[in-house]
């Protein structure tokens, strides 16, 4: 039985993928169970592989850490690109003060294991992790680890600091959501509160009743309203057809209009009369409204049309078209000359069938070209990570340059190329589930890796009594920020409970707890404020659990 013990415990790459392999599958079967309601999900790899660690089963050194490397490289840059294209939107309108106030919640947090390092005398080091641990933040944990040996430190003590405060500071969050809900809200702040999307097109028909419009075309009526909007259709004398931008309107032509909600009183003054009709019920057959003319839907598949402006394409004069929405992502959007096509995007296209056919071909429409992974643009954007992770940054107060490291470095790549790599005419487009699969397995291999590493001294620790200080610590550090944020997020900013959970979740990279405050609470707003503040706020942890090793270790 020698291969056995030589497949298992023998050091080799065949052995590092076998074990690997098996804390993974392990860890995610295990984090399917849910206690009170809760589970785990992937983190239950990282305590399969501590159990594997201190069971006594290790692996090649070089093996380890390029599994644990490549795992966090993959991972994040995985996430950039999932975040990227909402990263600086979120950081407009009423994300501004969400963002403000998730900061809030990171640097109190960040203050408090300064503090604590210094006034209970545990080493930087082993506080730093505790944070990322109490946080649910292993980006940041990876990036401290990789700060740690550029310093020529150990970073095997933060890894043992994450693993002792993970499982508090899950739970942790979700007890402050329970006292949160106890004591601060009120009946009034369990009501979900209406927002109002500015870019979610809003369809009305109008009828021509203003003489100063009448012989004007559509184009220089866009011009002098500074307002956007799409005439989607034109009803005159009987017959339906599709306007141009040269199409004169005139008195009693009946129009339909796509635009936002925010400008209808705009275009009431500017066109006259609105019908009573409601035109943004879902069940509305397009199709039956004329005779000549279909709606139908086109996907954004041809790579030539990635990045450029909807208006240099030409369709609605070329092929006597309109295009009146595009979804994105999910996102309804209005479809203005100036809009920016990525691939993937699903227009809203009425015409003639046999016009919207051509149109068809030109923008590509075969759904079954967007599942082939565009692997070289992963690599790519990998290798620019790492280029960026490597360029040493001097900052005031550090002795030594800061560098961005492997967790750093690709998680600023990603953001960028999945916000501006369309722009660019990259072909950046990848599928949710390939997404996903990407972050799955990164996240798996370095949660595998850096529970196997910890493993070997992490119950000698936790019965140490330094290690009941770690835990006191990190449940210190995951609660009282969030208490703090959500007193100064209801009371003073007069956010409701469902906008402010979602903030402390999101600032906290806790999933589990936003799933336990959209059980309980009405609506989208835990969800939209969640995903405004992720990308921001985990760039910031990543970034910031580096610069305080530099500048206090």
């Amino acid at each position: 039985m020698e291969w056995i013990d030589s497949l298992f415990f023998e050091h080799s790459a065949i052995q590092a993928i076998v074990v690997l392999s098996l804390v993974t599958a392990a860890g995610l079967w295990l984090g399917k169970m849910h206690v009170w309601g809760i589970s785990l999900g992937v983190t239950f790899v990282f305590f399969v592989g501590i159990l594997a660690g201190h069971l006594g089963i290790s692996l090649d050194a070089d093996m380890l850490n390029y599994a644990e490397s490549f795992g966090l490289v993959l991972f994040v840059y995985a996430l950039g690109l999932q975040v990227g294209p909402g990263f600086f939107s979120s950081l407009r309108h009423g994300g501004v003060k969400l963002n403000l106030l998730s900061l809030g919640v990171i640097f109190i947090g960040t203050a408090m294991t300064v503090l604590l390092s210094y006034g209970l005398s545990i080493p930087l080091p082993d506080m730093v992790g505790v944070l990322c641990g109490a946080t649910t933040n292993t980006p940041a944990l990876g990036a401290a680890q990789q700060t740690l040996k550029q310093m020529g430190e150990p970073s095997s003590s933060a890894a043992l600091g994450a693993a002792v405060a993970y499982p508090l500071g899950v739970v942790g969050v979700i007890l402050a959501i329970l006292v949160i809900r106890k004591i601060l809200a009120r009946p009034a702040d369990m009501e979900e509160k209406e927002t109002e999307d500015h870019n979610h097109p809003y369809i009305a028909a109008f009828q021509l009743h203003n003489p100063g419009v009448y012989h004007k075309t559509i184009k220089e009526l866009a011009l002098y309203s500074h307002t956007k909007f799409v005439i989607s259709r034109l009803w005159r004398d009987g017959k339906v057809t599709i306007p141009t931008g040269s199409t004169e309107l005139l008195e009693n032509d009946r129009i339909l209009v796509v635009t936002t909600e925010k400008d209808m009183p705009t275009l009431t003054l500017l066109f006259g009369e609105q019908e009573n009709r409601d035109w943004n019920q879902e069940d509305i057959d397009w199709n039956s409204i004329d005779r000549n003319l279909v709606s139908e839907h086109i996907v954004v598949t041809q790579a030539e049309i990635n990045g450029k402006r909807l208006g240099s394409l030409h369709l609605r004069n070329t092929y006597d078209i309109n295009i009146s929405r595009v979804l994105r992502s999910g996102v309804q959007i209005l479809a203005t000359p100036d809009l920016i096509l990525q691939l993937g995007d699903r227009l809203t296209v009425v015409g003639e069938k046999t016009a919207i056919k051509r149109v068809a071909g030109i923008l590509g429409n075969s759904v079954s070209t967007l599942r082939e992974p565009n692997l070289a643009a992963i690599f790519i954007g990998i290798v620019l990570g790492l280029m960026l992770g490597s360029v040493p940054l001097s900052m005031p107060g550090i002795s030594s340059p800061v560098k961005m490291g492997l967790a750093g470095g690709p998680i600023i790549v990603g953001i960028l190329v999945g916000c501006f790599g369309p722009r660019l005419h990259m072909r950046t487009y990848t599928t949710r589930s390939a997404n996903l699969m990407l972050r799955g397995i990164g996240l798996s291999l370095y949660l595998a890796g850096i529970g196997i590493d910890a493993g070997a001294h992490f119950f000698e620790t936790v019965v140490r009594p330094e290690g009941a200080i770690w835990i006191g610590s990190g449940f210190l550090i995951t609660v009282v920020p969030v208490l703090l944020m959500a007193v100064i997020a209801m009371r003073m900013c007069g956010m409701n409970f469902g906008s402010t959970c979602g903030m402390l979740c999101g600032s906290m990279a806790n999933p589990m707890a936003l799933n336990y405050v959209n059980d309980s609470f009405p609506g989208n707003d835990a969800s939209v404020s969640y995903a405004t503040v992720y990308p921001l706020g985990m760039f910031m942890r990543v970034v910031i659990s580096q610069v305080v090793l530099m500048l206090f270790l």
